[in-house]
């Protein structure tokens, strides 16, 4: 076994915020990739345009190197529009906000949710388009709504043709998290990194850190494997 002196529940503790971490940016990416595949396939130039601009962009360029422009950027931003506001807060008498430090968890949960809801949105387009389009004028001539059209009959199919993406796309996320230790966040990478620098063992702790995802992405396959198999079982 390991000898991890002692840092074990250390790391543990940063593991439990590489799962909170992930589970928030995925559901906020799958909320995100829905409104983008939606806007692609709205027939709206405009919408549909800037939709594929988003995808493009953020496809186009490297996690880590989002994740720093984001991050350093979205602080700058962020202080710049309060350096505006401070004064106009005193004139009226209260105290002054000063400068604004982002929460490297929040910062990182909606990077990451900006970078996969591109990844989420393709994999929905997708799941859309696998949808016969006769369905949807059969629902419509009924008298649906264009909510009870995407409720009753769009979402719980292209749900199902969309969960082998939604699967790999998650278990890419959850790599990922360890890219935010980059930006400040105490994971379970970054308690590593403290572990190594007081004990100069990098094997040991990176290995236990590797065992670690590989056990969640593990259970995560076992678990979405379960889930698109009773997807499928109505259609066999």
């Amino acid at each position: 076994m390991l000898d991890l002196h002692g840092y074990g529940w250390t790391i543990l503790e940063g593991a439990r915020l590489t799962l909170a971490s992930a589970l928030l940016s995925v559901v906020l990416a799958v909320l995100i990739g829905i409104a983008v595949a939606l806007l692609r396939l709205s027939g709206s130039r405009v919408a549909s345009g800037a939709a594929l601009t988003y995808t493009t962009v953020i496809r186009g360029i490297p996690d880590l190197v989002l994740m720093l422009l984001i991050f350093f950027g979205g602080q700058i931003l962020v202080n710049k529009l309060v350096a505006r506001i401070d004064p106009w807060i005193e004139a009226q008498g209260g105290a002054p906000i000063g400068y604004l430090d982002i929460n490297p968890f929040i910062a990182g949960v909606l990077t990451l949710a900006v970078i996969y809801g591109a990844y989420m949105a393709e994999t929905f387009r997708g799941a859309i388009l696998a949808v016969p389009h006769g369905q949807l004028e059969s629902a419509r001539a009924f008298g649906m709504t264009p909510f009870q059209v995407f409720r009753r009959v769009l979402f719980p199919q292209a749900a199902r043709h969309a969960l082998p993406g939604i699967t790999n796309n998650w278990l890419v996320l959850l790599k990922s998290t360890a890219l935010l230790s980059v930006i400040g966040l105490d994971d379970m990478v970054r308690k590593a990194q403290y572990a190594v620098g007081a004990t100069r063992l990098p094997f040991t702790f990176y290995l236990f850190v590797a065992v670690l995802f590989l056990l969640f992405t593990t259970a995560s396959l076992l678990v979405l494997r379960t889930l698109e198999a009773r997807a499928q079982r109505p259609y066999r």
